[in-house]
């Protein structure tokens, strides 16, 4: 790891945009990642993207070291639901992680991605080709990919204005006693755990999920959990917070383990809605739920 450490000649400028003048090398999106991952320091503390530098700031940024991953394709028989010449939605399985990185060089979705596509944007580089948005190794269902740079913009713009539909549906610890509910909590860092996200003030972005009961049981409720902003870990860690975490959750889940038919959070990805990057068209794609969940159901009306 690369330490470095400059010293701000001027001032008003947001952090990201300054470090990303700073070398050639360093992106705007790359400093943002690395500021996000508390990877950078004003006057020895973490701080936000968006913080405004002071004349004579001390930023030390200490730079992970960048391996280089062979991408390969691979036929991963892959779960698609929709395809045209710009986008592609895909149904993920639990366990499957989405791009490569150090541990998970192979058997990850954009592995199976260039096997069965010619093209991908390209704007997220060669490791993440397509990737406009991720959900977590062990939760499964409905991702879109981007073919061509045009869509990619086209879907983050969507994402980044909100006007996407993603809806999930999870098994909770716990009888909720509301019918339905809005959880609207900053999420940033566990400061005691790097891999971890929590509801904080503390560095933190704004997060929000809108919450419905779709079946309640004995000692747990089934629950379908509508995203507004996409932060990472953000449902698992939402519900954790309001006191009913997600069954299996190795991160998040109860205290208490209990014994279900399943490896990995009891959580969905069942919805996904867009606007076509190229027609126009409103759609809106669904996946039932896995065997898995299904199992998990039938073991919670049964506890």
């Amino acid at each position: 790891m690369k330490t470095h450490i400059l010293i701000a000649e001027e001032k008003g400028v947001r952090l990201d945009k300054w470090l990303s003048q700073q070398s050639a090398d360093w992106s705007r999106s790359l400093v943002q990642q690395w500021i996000e991952e508390g990877h950078v320091k004003v006057n020895g503390e973490e701080t936000k993207s968006n913080y405004k530098i002071r004349l004579n700031d001390e930023v030390v940024i200490e730079e992970p070291e960048v391996q280089e991953l062979e991408v390969k394709a691979e036929n991963l028989n892959l779960d698609i639901i929709y395809e045209d010449k710009d986008v592609l939605v895909v149904n993920k399985p639990r366990g499957m992680v989405v791009h490569p990185a150090p541990g998970h060089p192979s058997g990850t979705l954009v592995n199976g991605l260039m096997y069965h596509c010619e093209d991908l944007s390209g704007i997220n580089g060669v490791i993440r080709p397509g990737i406009v948005h991720r959900i977590d190794k062990d939760t499964s269902g409905l991702l879109m990919v981007a073919k061509n740079d045009l869509a990619h913009e086209s879907l983050v713009d969507q994402l980044k204005n909100k006007s996407t539909k993603r809806r999930y549906e999870a098994l909770v610890s716990g009888v909720v006693p509301h019918d339905k509910g809005t959880i609207d909590a900053p999420i940033g860092r566990d400061p005691d755990d790097r891999q971890k996200m929590t509801v904080t003030e503390h560095y933190s972005r704004e997060a929000v999920t809108h919450f419905h009961v779709i079946e309640r049981f004995e000692r747990y409720t089934h629950v379908a959990c509508e995203l507004e902003t996409g932060r990472t870990h953000q449902i698992r860690a939402h519900m954790k917070y309001i006191g009913f975490p997600i069954i299996g959750d190795p991160k998040y889940g109860p205290r208490k383990k209990h014994e279900f038919p399943i490896e990995g959070q009891a959580l969905h990805a069942e919805l996904l809605g867009f606007v076509h990057p190229r027609t126009g068209e409103e759609m809106v794609f669904r996946a039932p739920l896995p065997e898995d969940m299904k199992a998990c159901l039938t073991e919670a009306k049964n506890k």
